[in-house]
């Protein structure tokens, strides 16, 4: 099993993922401090330089790039400076954005995190415009999402409740997978786990996961309760990310049904950011790839234990993941 994972990890390349979703550009300000205000008891922040990542939507879509796999994607954003400053990252990343849709009534989101020498946030600013897409800017999302999923061999929702992936969007990407005959992959925001039928599996983390069930989930027993209730909800197979607890599989389309409890792999974790979009980067190429949902999962743990220890939006490449699997099979 072990060896497979470490070959596994190597088979994602080329293959094809279509990711859809709230794209976002991650814009940290790096700085030092060695003194608080005089005006309020705040930290006076002595500006370093800039640095921009992909985030949301487009981080999901450079994991799976990072990992080998070709990718394109859909998503939301203005004509404005931080769209095109976000059209320079994803050009530089090597990801295929003609699916990008432009709306001059919405702001690209953007998200500012003033950072210190020592990669500690000192604050947040949310540049967005959250209300579902619609009109002109809906129709077009749509079209894209069936055009992308063309060609594909596993399409991806990636959901940050941005406007991006409202209920037209999950039909017409419910539609096209059915007509392309390829898994539909979710990453989950909203409570309602009905919303996503259609989907292949569903990847909420735990919080998430009790939002969707409205029951807490602090022990195994709870977190498979959890799991049964989204899949009867939603119809889909059910990964639960559970942090430093690791992950809980429900495989539904097996006879009789997967359930496993997959320990954290992380030794060390310096953020947690992104993390869900790395895990669902390998499951769709595990999965494309053929392997067994069972195998993607346990590549996309080690994966999230990988990049939990990097900050900010991370990713993690083939060789690394090889590595990882190579390791914990000794």
């Amino acid at each position: 099993m072990t060896t497979s994972l470490a070959a596994l990890a190597m088979q994602g390349s080329g293959r094809r993922v279509a990711v859809v979703g709230d794209v976002m550009l991650d814009h940290f300000l790096y700085g030092h401090v060695d003194r608080i205000s005089p005006e309020a008891p705040v930290p006076v922040v002595r500006f370093d330089r800039d640095e921009y990542r992909l985030g949301g939507a487009a981080n999901v879509a450079r994991n799976v790039a990072a990992l080998g796999g070709r990718v394109s994607l859909v998503g939301l954003i203005g004509q404005d400076d931080a769209g095109a400053l976000f059209a320079r990252e994803l050009t530089a990343a090597g990801i295929d954005g003609h699916g990008l849709v432009r709306d001059p009534r919405r702001a690209t989101t953007r998200k500012l995190r003033i950072v210190t020498s020592r990669n500690q946030q000192v604050a947040r600013i949310d540049y967005e415009h959250d209300a579902d897409a619609d009109g002109a800017a809906l129709e077009a999302l749509c079209r894209e999402v069936t055009s992308a999923a063309k060609g594909a061999e596993a399409l991806v929702l990636s959901d940050y409740r941005k406007g991006v992936v409202s209920p037209a969007v999950i039909a017409a990407a419910a539609d096209a997978a059915r007509r392309e005959r390829i898994p539909l992959l979710v990453d989950p925001k909203v409570p309602q786990a009905e919303r996503y039928r259609g989907a292949t599996l569903l990847t909420p983390n735990h919080r998430e996961a009790e939002l969707m069930t409205q029951m807490a989930i602090r022990t195994p027993g709870e977190v498979r309760r959890a799991a049964e209730l989204i899949h009867e909800r939603s119809g889909a197979n059910v990964l639960i990310t559970w942090g430093e607890l690791g992950m809980w599989l429900l495989d539904a389309s097996r006879t009789p049904a997967v359930e496993e409890h997959l320990a954290a792999a992380a030794r060390e974790v310096a953020d947690v950011t992104g993390a869900g979009d790395t895990v669902i980067a390998v499951l769709a190429l595990g999965i494309a790839s053929g392997a067994r949902l069972i195998d993607a999962a346990r590549l996309a743990n080690l994966a999230a234990g990988l990049v939990v220890g990097r900050f900010g939006p991370a990713t993690v490449s083939a060789a690394e993941l090889t590595s990882a699997a190579e390791a914990a099979a000794r």
